[in-house]
């Protein structure tokens, strides 16, 4: 954990486009904990799903309830440390491989983001790698508040001269260059913490990936992240979220409210045990009435006095009127940081949702209604070998941290004693950023 001291999050170097692999990841969540294992095959280029250069099948997964954890963010670390050994061992026993280290998303800690900018002045010849290396310098030689580390920091556009949105300024002429910064970050503690709760299960941490980051990388097809598009993944206790545009992440942000919340609302507001309060908004639950709801009856347990389950019945409307406030609030949230972010223009009409919540029944309609944008509910695509149980939504993230790997070309980070930011590798950037971009456009 030597590299969260200097205010940065483990790093990997990017896969090789033309070599298969073994990936492990692991999603630890408020409510569940996943660990997916699985082989990555060099692949061709796809319209659909642009930037992926392998081909991804799953050879083992394990899936236990998440225990330790409170809106992302761990809060006993025995048990935490307990769900992550029992989902990594329950996949390395279906694969039939040793787990050895593993890349982990980023959902609690107060995800945020930056935005940074630098400009140099080069001689009127061809931009080559030694430019693009100063301006990225000149962009990240900023501080990070104390407590905060950096999750991603991605160059998301250049400017040369008059000309801006250049996707890359190499051999090109100029005589000023300018590069936009992205910089993610989470709070130092809660990524310490995770990363500890992991390392206690003899494993070590390849990458830490903002959940949204890997939401999108998921869930997003043809040119919506070109078009501009928010990723919302509505997760156990943090609703994440994800803007992006011009074909890369540009925002994040998350809001302490998430589908555990809505199962506590149930529980209190009917007096029942938390596991069969989320059971019945599984089964039962809806974020939009409709006119039969006031003469369905649904049959549940109610905790009595003296602790005992005693069966009774309710209309399904009251069940509606318990869950619809919550979700109105996360929706309204999200609407608000959105709007006060800046990035509402950029999103555009569409808006993407994903992670559990989004399997709660006219989620959907509710979300067009508060946020008057085209809704979307996602599931992973483009990977093979997930069982029927895993298609969903809620496995977003997960899916999405094994295809972080093939994008991991665009940032890479280097220990300097320099800056205070910590910055991008000197020399090797420009290329893996050029040879990234001819690999996936």
């Amino acid at each position: 954990m030597s590299n969260l001291r200097h205010g940065l999050t483990p790093k990997m170097r990017p896969i090789s486009a033309k070599r298969s692999t073994i990936l492990s990841v692991l999603d630890v969540g408020t409510t569940k904990v996943v660990c997916l294992i699985a082989k990555l095959e060099p692949t061709g280029p796809s319209d659909t799903l642009r930037g992926r250069t392998h081909k991804i099948r799953i050879i083992g997964i394990g899936h236990q309830r998440s225990r330790g954890l409170k809106a992302g963010v761990v809060v006993d670390m025995m048990e935490a440390e307990k769900s992550i050994r029992y989902a990594v061992d329950a996949a390395e026993r279906m694969a039939g491989v040793q787990v050895d280290s593993v890349i982990v998303n980023m959902t609690g800690g107060r995800v945020q983001s930056q935005g940074f900018t630098g400009q140099i002045v080069v001689p009127n010849r061809e931009i080559d790698e030694s430019d693009i290396h100063r301006v990225i310098e000149a962009a990240t030689a900023h501080t990070i508040a104390n407590g905060r580390s950096v999750l991603h920091s991605l160059p998301i556009g250049y400017g040369l001269d008059q000309a801006t949105g250049i996707r890359n300024p190499n051999g090109m002429i100029g005589s000023r260059l300018a590069v936009e910064m992205h910089v993610s970050t989470c709070d130092t503690a809660a990524a310490r913490n995770l990363m500890l709760a992991v390392e206690r299960g003899h494993l070590q941490v390849e990458a830490m990936v903002a959940t949204p980051y890997a939401s999108g990388l998921a869930t997003l097809v043809d040119d919506e992240a070109e078009m501009g598009v928010a990723v919302v993944d509505l997760g156990g206790g943090t609703t994440s979220v994800g803007v992006f545009a011009r074909g890369h992440l540009v925002h994040t942000d998350a809001v302490a409210v998430g589908g555990h919340h809505i199962t506590m609302d149930i529980a209190r507001g009917l007096t029942m045990r938390v596991s069969d309060a989320d059971r019945l908004k599984a089964l039962s639950g809806s974020a939009i009435e409709s006119s039969s709801d006031e003469r369905e009856l649904i049959s549940i347990q109610q905790v009595g006095e003296d602790n005992r389950d005693y069966p009774t019945q309710i209309t399904k409307a009251v069940l509606i009127r318990i869950i619809k406030p919550r979700v109105e609030e996360i929706f309204e949230l999200v609407r608000d940081r959105l709007n006060k972010s800046g990035y509402g223009a950029e999103v555009g009409r569409r808006i993407v949702l994903t992670g559990g919540g989004a399997q709660l029944n006219g989620i959907g309609e509710l979300a067009r209604r508060i946020l008057s944008r085209q809704i979307r509910i996602a599931r992973p695509v483009g990977v093979h070998g997930l069982p029927d149980s895993a298609k969903t939504p809620a496995f977003a993230t997960t899916v999405g941290l094994l295809i972080y790997p093939q994008m991991a070309g665009i940032e890479h980070f280097e220990l300097t004693s320099r800056s205070p930011l910590l910055r991008l590798a000197a020399g090797g950037y420009a290329s893996r950023f050029g040879a990234w971009l001819k690999e996936s456009f």
